[in-house]
């Protein structure tokens, strides 16, 4: 039960597909509003390790005309030998940072705007069934449409969220965007437990508290582990997580020590203690 990608013509085990097309349009204009709200002083503000406030809009523009079909500098960037997909990841996202890293704050915000409303408008025309570009940290390579889509959706979220503390702002709880996060970051569950072994039918749960959370359950097959599988009977193994240190662990922003001492765990820890190291960003 250790696959290590699974394809588009069998994804069942994702789970049900997530139709977050509706969501890229709102989610752009927040950014928008949240960027003009800024004070001068708030765009050399940290926002991740490394990267300023204006670096991550900067990235943000980047993902944008990435979508597009733009490269860094109209330069093709491909992945050199040897290069893993993460270090590929960090060092074309770091091109469009040194791009952009002279422009103004306004001119910023314009362009995003511009390349925000686009991509808004190919993703709410987005196939959700077609295959589409992998998903590394679900497993799936190419992902369907619909797990692209959630995933592109998550990226511009929780970068927004970055940019909203680096300012000491909250996390915006608005339930529909939330609730879609959390959902499309609980899919990397059957990757995450890829190399846990445990007997076909043991059940793993992870409920997520509050109005934008839910309940995953995770089964063990011979393929696999499944989010496709109807639960029946209690799991082997629970966790209790708040959203807040749900979304944060699935973007290592907290460490899975740091969630399993905020959650509850019932039952087999081993199996709780692989479930916290889920990652569903390209690290």
């Amino acid at each position: 039960m250790t696959p290590e990608s699974r394809t588009v013509s069998g994804t069942s085990w994702l789970g049900e597909p997530i139709d977050a097309r509706p969501l890229f349009g709102p989610e752009m204009a927040a950014l928008l509003e949240t960027l003009r709200g800024l004070r001068p002083e708030d765009w050399g503000r940290t926002a991740v390790p490394g990267w300023t406030v204006h670096d991550l809009a900067a990235h943000l523009l980047g993902d944008y005309d990435g979508r597009l079909g733009r490269t860094p500098g109209g330069h093709r960037h491909a992945r050199r030998p040897g290069e893993t997909l993460a270090a590929f990841v960090h060092r074309t996202n770091q091109a469009w940072v040194d791009l952009h890293a002279h422009d103004s704050p306004a001119s910023l915000v314009d362009a995003l705007e511009v390349s925000g409303a686009r991509v808004a408008r190919r993703f709410a025309a987005a196939d959700l069934d077609a295959p589409a570009l992998g998903v590394s940290w679900a497993g799936a390579d190419p992902a369907p449409g619909w797990l692209d889509t959630a995933r592109e959706f998550t990226e511009y979220w929780t970068h927004r969220q970055q940019i909203r503390h680096a300012v000491g702002r909250d996390t915006d709880q608005e339930p529909h965007a939330l609730s879609t996060v959390v959902d499309t970051f609980m899919r990397a569950l059957p990757h995450t437990l890829r190399h846990t072994t445990a007997p076909v039918g043991t059940r793993l749960r992870v409920t997520v508290d509050g109005p934008a959370g839910g309940r995953w359950t995770v089964t063990a097959t011979p393929q696999g582990w499944s989010l496709a599988e109807p639960p029946a009977g209690p799991p082997a193994a629970s966790v209790l997580l708040d959203t807040e240190t749900a979304w944060r662990l699935c973007t290592r922003g907290i460490d899975p020590a740091t969630a399993l001492a905020r959650g509850r765990v019932e039952g087999e820890r081993r199996l709780a203690e692989a479930a916290c190291r889920i990652v569903s960003i390209v690290r």
